[in-house]
């Protein structure tokens, strides 16, 4: 049974931009909001007398996650399945989901056993996160300390231990507090970061809201705004051009400019492209600033990885497209995995041992992915700093709904994160 969801799954799973315009305010929504287990570290508590005039701060990173050990994967695959945003199967999905589960457990389990018994998402998570925050303590004292935390979608830390470790540092419960929302897909999705922010939203209500509270809003929340996307920042580009020229340089000199880059990013069904998801055009944004950085000096292509079952999904695949390649005589090709931040089984299984595996040509390498790089860290610190200067609440672009958009869920959290002043924008 193939499942069409909003955004692709890994196939292994199933088978075997710019802001513009006036922009929400952190003080815009502090003015309005007068009334309203797994972490990356232990985060000692904090008081709102902390080191800087407006810390401390919560740096939380969002993502999907992945199981860290082979113990964890049947819990991942069923909080996977679960979600309507990735996956929806209307009604039947709180039946259907688990089922899914249990029957992929024992498969995915030795291919995580295959990549050394677990994804190692959430080590480098934790490690970025901490060591951007180091960053962020020197760049903005003003805004210190800042505490690292980790909220993935699908495995621990999940969103929920997430806010309530927060709450129980100190932030919120009449204390008040600065938290930021940081997806880590530098490219939007409502499928990714989207399902992180109604996660997000959701336990913020039940821990929070009204009805935590009665039905009324109480004063001291925590204060939340989003770096909800990313996709030509300057040293994320950067991050990735210095991965694929360390890569080129193990080909010989007089080969280098003939060497095929080949991006590859999860690919999207068209139903969900043709409802007006930015996914496409942001990774492609992303795709082009990296070449420009290059100065254009090789070919290159955009394909997608992971495409499931029968419908129509953003093609060229990557496998068929290294296959086609190297069909035709052209071997010498790198994978640059353009929408991931740190590896995990789409990297070190699909990529590695399924399709440069089944290439079986020593010409066909991957880059590097970004995990510890220093100058990707520099460029996540720089990005949160930039956001703490302009006290936005989230992009200007992220108020847009896909054209094709009917969530209620989708316009009740956007006008959240928003902000009281700003929630007429989200259209």
């Amino acid at each position: 049974m193939a499942f069409r969801g909003p955004f692709t799954i890994p196939r292994q799973l199933l088978t075997g931009a710019t802001s513009f315009g006036a922009r929400p305010t952190i003080s815009s929504r502090l003015r309005c909001m007068t009334d309203r287990q797994g972490l990356a570290t232990a985060v000692p508590p904090v008081t709102q007398d902390a080191t800087g005039s407006k810390g401390p701060t919560a740096m939380v990173f969002m993502n999907m996650g992945g199981p860290s050990t082979t113990n964890e994967v049947e819990d991942f695959l069923s909080r996977l399945f679960a979600d309507g945003d990735l996956i929806p199967l209307g009604r039947l999905q709180p039946y259907i989901g688990p089922l899914i589960a249990r029957r992929r457990t024992s498969k995915i389990q030795k291919q995580y056993s295959d990549i050394g018994g677990g994804s190692p998402i959430r080590k480098w998570s934790e490690h970025q996160c901490e060591e951007m925050c180091k960053l962020l303590d020197k760049m903005s004292p003003e805004t210190a300390p800042h505490k690292p935390y980790v909220a993935f979608r699908y495995a621990a830390p999940l969103t929920e231990t997430m806010y309530q470790q927060l709450l129980a540092d100190g932030f919120g419960n009449g204390k008040g507090g600065r938290a930021i929302a940081f997806t880590q897909y530098p490219q939007y999705s409502c499928s990714t970061t989207g399902s992180s922010l109604n996660e997000l939203w959701k336990w913020r209500n039940r821990l929070e809201g009204k009805r935590a509270n009665g039905g009324s809003e109480k004063e001291g929340t925590i204060q939340w705004s989003v770096i909800d996307r990313w996709p030509t920042h300057s040293g994320l580009v950067e991050a990735f051009a210095q991965n694929i020229e360390a890569q080129l340089k193990t080909y010989p000199e007089e080969k280098r400019d003939q060497v095929v880059l080949l991006f590859s990013a999860h690919s999207l069904p068209m139903s969900v492209v043709n409802r007006g998801d930015p996914y496409p055009s942001e990774v492609a944004a992303t795709v082009h600033a990296v070449m420009q950085r290059l100065k254009f000096q090789n070919p290159y292509r955009l394909c997608w990885q992971s495409q499931v079952g029968p419908s129509a999904w953003l093609g060229a695949q990557t496998s068929d497209t290294v296959q086609e390649y190297v069909k035709r005589g052209q071997t010498d090709l790198i994978l640059v995995p353009i929408a991931f931040t740190s590896d995990h089984i789409e990297t070190l299984y699909e990529l590695d041992q399924e399709v440069i595996h089944e290439a079986n040509n020593p010409g066909v390498k991957r880059a590097e992915s970004l995990n510890g790089n220093p100058v990707f860290i520099k460029a996540l610190a720089d990005i949160a700093h930039e956001h703490l200067q302009k006290g936005e609440l989230c992009s200007r672009q992220m108020t847009l709904r896909c054209q094709g958009c009917t969530s209620e869920r989708c316009l009740g959290q956007k006008k959240f994160f928003a902000g009281p002043e700003n929630a007429s924008m989200v259209i």
